[in-house]
């Protein structure tokens, strides 16, 4: 999906990530599918934890729910994934996509289970 990581904020505990998403990736035209919207915000939120937690080794969503603001069309999208609270083996994340004009097309909030070295 053209992904590139372009920031990682240990204060702020984010982790933003530019996607480029053609039409293959869309339905009627221009609006880039659900799914691909999800797995946009899920990189984004999973991303934030391998990048700012440690011994992380894989990370599994247990549940993730998006919702969509404003259609989301073809183009350049900066999603944020954001830590808001991390155990030893359960983690919860929220994430935002913003289309290149800066408006903010889907949110999410997912938990997830880690997996951390011994």
């Amino acid at each position: 999906m053209g992904a590139e990581i372009t920031a990682a904020d240990t204060t702020a505990l984010n982790c933003t990530i530019r996607f480029d998403i053609s039409t293959d990736y869309c339905h009627s035209g221009d609006i880039v599918q659900g799914g691909f919207v999800t797995a946009m915000l899920d990189a984004a939120m999973s991303h934030a934890a391998f990048a700012l937690e440690d011994n992380i080794l894989n990370i599994a969503s247990l549940e993730i729910k998006t919702t969509f603001l404003e259609p989301s069309r073809a183009g350049v999208f900066n999603a944020t994934g954001k830590l808001l609270k991390v155990g030893r083996s359960i983690g919860f994340m929220s994430g935002e996509l913003f289309n290149d004009d800066g408006v903010l097309t889907a949110t999410a909030t997912t938990t997830a289970k880690l997996v951390r070295a011994r």
